[in-house]
């Protein structure tokens, strides 16, 4: 055997080697990461998942009266439906008032058309306890119960959330509704609350942010260029706020902010406001925005400290010495180096704010409560998960858009928490 042959065989070997080694990582690394993948999954893309799903599915129609759900689809829409129609709700009627699973009651059925023709469940309610006593013609004898049995709207809406999969709930999660003739319209202004709380909820957490940026700035820099056992000190203070419980923060701003409050307090004192002239600081969006600047402050001053620390101080020197004056000194070289930990800190920070939900349900009052008060009410109040989950889900894309357009403007990669 040559030596070039041995040699070929030898490269071929080695390669193989080569070969099964990076297997055994790459498996080695599977096995590692392998629960951290079942953890994400668990917890974050089946409740996603879930929330979308639930956002546009609901079978509260068709599991009360199923096959009233299809002979329903088969009307015109023009008029009253068919006899067959009337006949096959009664008789569904009947069949689910003596059904008791849960989801699939009349009070379900009565909920879900509510939800679109508000005032509408006492109606339903009280046809299912007499509905079998309702014998043909089943058209005249439904009207003859209730004269709103003969309101075409009341069978279009019947007709829209008879389908399983529905946009209703986005719809009404964007302040909008169907009209007489079908067409997606504005809903009334009584009902309009959804696309306000929207705009408000991105209002204060923007606000909430550049508050936060102005404060952490200057505490930032300080910290950074303090000797260190100093600046591990006052680091105390800073962190002081994540060893404190979230509710212990929030109800501490109560008694601080209240008109019988601490600070009220020391304005009368000093005479600065009169007893009677206190001022109104808590349940309202003053309270929101003083509480969760103070709760989502460390978060802005961590990533501006991190790269700050990073920053050689002869860079300010080197500008002053060649003839810049410290104010432009600091915004023409300074400044752009922290934008790095300026950017990370706004994005946590703002993201924070938006789902934040304990401290605007505290201090928020009527005024101050954001979006996510309002999905929290629907989930666990109301009852209307779907409606919830639809607020979400667009609370969730409003977010993607928003990171895009910052990846687009900022870049992710600039993004540096330490």
């Amino acid at each position: 055997m040559s030596q070039e042959t041995i040699a070929i065989e030898d490269s071929s070997s080695l390669k193989k080697r080569l070969a099964n080694a990076m297997k055994i990582q790459r498996r080695r690394a599977l096995l590692l990461t392998m629960p951290l993948v079942i953890f994400l999954i668990i917890s974050f893309v089946i409740p996603i998942g879930q929330l979308l799903w639930n956002s546009v599915y609901n079978p509260t129609v068709s599991n009360v009266v199923p096959n009233f759900a299809i002979a329903i689809q088969q009307w015109d829409g023009q008029g009253l439906p068919s006899e067959e129609v009337f006949e096959t709700f009664v008789s569904d009627l009947v069949v689910a008032k003596k059904n008791r699973e849960i989801g699939k009651t009349v009070g379900n059925l009565a909920t879900r058309i509510n939800y679109a023709l508000p005032g509408s469940r006492s109606l339903f309610t009280s046809t299912a306890r007499k509905a079998n006593k309702i014998s043909a013609p089943y058209k005249e004898g439904l009207i003859a119960l209730n004269k709103k049995w003969s309101n075409p709207q009341l069978w279009l809406s019947l007709q829209r959330n008879a389908k399983d999969f529905t946009p209703a709930f986005y719809m009404a999660a964007l302040d909008l509704k169907y009209d007489d003739q079908g067409n997606v319209v504005q809903a009334d202004k009584l009902y309009q609350i959804y696309m306000n709380n929207f705009f408000k909820t991105f209002k204060l957490s923007a606000l909430i942010t550049f508050i936060c940026m102005l404060l952490a700035y200057p505490i930032a820099y300080v910290l950074s260029t303090l000797p260190l056992r100093q600046s591990n000190l006052l680091m105390i203070l800073v962190l002081l706020p994540f060893w404190t419980s979230l509710l212990v923060r929030t109800t501490s701003w109560m008694a601080i902010l209240g008109t019988r409050g601490v600070a009220n307090e020391v304005l009368v004192y000093l005479g600065i406001i009169a007893e009677d002239g206190r001022i109104q600081m808590i349940y309202n969006q003053t309270g929101t925005i003083v509480a969760m600047v103070h709760i989502l402050l460390p978060f802005m001053i961590l990533p501006l400290y991190s790269v700050m620390k990073t920053i050689n101080p002869t860079y300010m020197k080197a500008a002053v010495s060649m003839g810049a004056k410290p104010s432009y000194a600091l915004r023409k070289v300074y400044w752009p180096l922290t934008i790095p930990g300026l950017a990370a800190g706004s994005l946590l920070v703002f993201i924070l704010a938006i789902g934040y939900y304990i401290t605007p349900a505290l201090v928020g009052g009527a005024d101050g409560t954001l979006i996510s008060n309002l999905i929290a009410g629907h989930i666990q109040k109301s009852l209307n998960w779907s409606l919830g989950a639809a607020l979400a889900t667009i609370l969730l894309g409003a977010v993607l858009i928003l990171y895009w357009l910052y990846n687009k403007l900022v870049g992710v990669d600039n993004i540096k928490f330490g």
